[in-house]
């Protein structure tokens, strides 16, 4: 069958790319996972550390790119949903997005010298805010590409499952490249000079990682089947699109579960570099050495994830995730306050790396089952409302993605000053008190432990297993062929 671009289509019933397909489209995880993701506690750090912002500053600049994030995911989504290209609805997106983003990850990590506590206020907001923009133009049609590249309930598991592995792979070089050349001793992570050259390399390997995703993906994306777009101006149809998507229960269930695990997650990880220095005494290779066991657990969790989803239940995969991220979070914070567990160095190696690992194994887990059950929630809707939604869908669990980083480095940076933790440019030479570490470790884990919780009620309610999307997808079928019928 032809469409309107004189391409093949690949048949709706029956979705499933080529390997070649696949390797070209994980690469575009790097964006996200892989730069985004890995370098944003590097700027957390950099700014607090480092240059000397309040913490607080640190958080609010990274809360006000996330207030514009909130109105530029929605947008991209709906507009991804209602672009007619030759290159099908995705891509143009991607591709405008491409170079932008590297061009903003450097501005992050470069800003000018001797700027005011203000005026680096502004720096840090305007660049954050450009950074997620640009990101979300690239990773909200990314994510959703990928929902409309395969249909079957565990094809979509392998799609989400080799962009993860790629996204993985390029945050153990992103890991790698920071602690071997840009912070290595004596100062490691204080070293001020390392940031701007990290930030250009990071930009620039993202550049080229996503620009090959795209000419890779061009064929397939512009030879699938396409979805009628909506006439109407975005401004007047996006309020009846969004009351839509949030009509659907699972939808609801998916998207506030999401926002709460990725502030968890960001609460977390924003203060991981400052535990390791300040309360494990880490030295830079420990450090690299934890990213490292987190990193290859993380690809035994994604090559282990399709095999489990096989036998038991997304959602039940999903949990047992989350159960074991919540053991690394408390077990050791609360020995290590409590005086019971405290060793420093690398006689601290043994347990953290283990944590590490469960992390990482937990997190692999994590990250195929969610995508996946966002599109599974997608066809769902379009079974209820006649309408694909696909853009809108992952618009945010993109928007979750972020705020990981933008409510986990206001909380972090609030949790700083409210621990009255050192942030001067000396802060080499200045050794926090035993309270202020004791609070430190606590807020780093028991915090966004609680948050965990409270997710994991939210997520119990979701209800699309195998046999409810098997149903889904036989009426989808049934429906569309009735179409064709019809239109034949």
């Amino acid at each position: 069958m032809r469409d309107g671009a004189g391409l093949v289509a690949v048949s709706q019933d029956d979705l499933k790319p080529p390997v070649h397909v696949k390797l070209f489209y994980s690469l575009g995880e790097i964006a996200q996972s892989g730069g985004f993701s890995t370098a944003i506690p590097f700027v957390f750090f950099y700014y607090t550390a480092v240059l000397g912002l309040s913490g607080g500053l640190v958080g609010a600049a990274m809360a006000i790119s996330l207030g514009f994030d909130a109105v530029f995911d929605p947008l991209i989504g709906s507009w991804s949903d209602n672009i007619s290209s030759r290159l099908g609805r995705r891509l143009p997106l991607m591709i405008a997005a491409t170079p932008l983003m590297c061009v903003a990850l450097v501005l992050l990590f470069s800003p000018p010298a001797h700027l005011t506590q203000q005026t680096l206020f502004v720096w840090l907001t305007a660049t954050s805010i450009a950074v997620r923009g640009l990101l979300s133009l690239f990773n909200v049609p990314y994510i959703t590409l990928g929902a409309e590249m395969a249909d079957g309930y565990a094809e979509r598991s392998r799609v989400v499952a080799w962009r993860t592995v790629a996204g993985i792979g390029f945050g153990v070089v992103i890991t790698a490249l920071a602690y071997m050349v840009f912070f290595t001793k004596p100062l490691g992570l204080l070293r001020a000079e390392g940031y701007p050259g990290f930030g250009l390399t990071v930009g620039l390997l993202v550049f080229v990682a996503a620009a090959i995703c795209c000419v890779g993906v061009a064929r397939y994306a512009a030879r699938l089947p396409r979805a009628p777009t909506v006439a109407a101006s975005i401004w007047r149809r996006l309020p009846t699109e969004l009351g839509e998507i949030f009509r659907n229960a699972s939808f609801r269930i998916l998207f506030f579960a999401a926002v709460i695990f990725g502030a968890a997650s960001g609460a977390n990880g924003t203060l991981d570099n400052h535990v390791r220095m300040f309360v494990w005494k880490l030295q830079p290779w420990m450090m690299q050495s934890l990213g490292y066991i987190f990193l290859v657990s993380m690809i035994a969790g994604v090559a282990l994830a399709p095999q489990l989803a096989r036998r038991v239940e997304k959602k039940t995969m999903l949990m047992v995730a989350l159960v074991m991220i919540l053991l690394v979070w408390t077990v050791l914070p609360v020995l290590r306050a409590s005086g019971l567990y405290a060793p420093t160095g690398i006689a601290a190696m043994a347990p953290l790396g283990l944590s590490s690992a469960l992390n990482g194994i937990a997190s692999g887990f994590a990250a195929i089952a969610f995508p996946s059950m966002m599109a599974d929630a997608a066809d769902e809707h379009e079974l209820l409302f006649a309408a694909r939604r696909e853009g809108l869908y992952f618009s945010g669990l993109g928007f979750a993605g972020k705020a990981a980083s933008g409510v986990g480095a206001l909380f972090g940076g609030f949790a700083l000053d409210l621990l009255r933790f050192p942030h001067d440019a000396s802060l080499a030479g200045v050794a926090p008190s035993p309270a202020t570490l004791d609070g430190l470790i606590l807020t780093w884990g028991l915090a966004p432990a609680l948050l965990l919780v409270v997710g994991m009620v939210i997520i119990w309610r979701y209800a699309i297993d195998r046999r409810r999307h098997d149903v889904i997808t036989a009426e989808l079928q049934a429906r569309r062929a009735l179409a064709k019928s019809i239109a034949c």
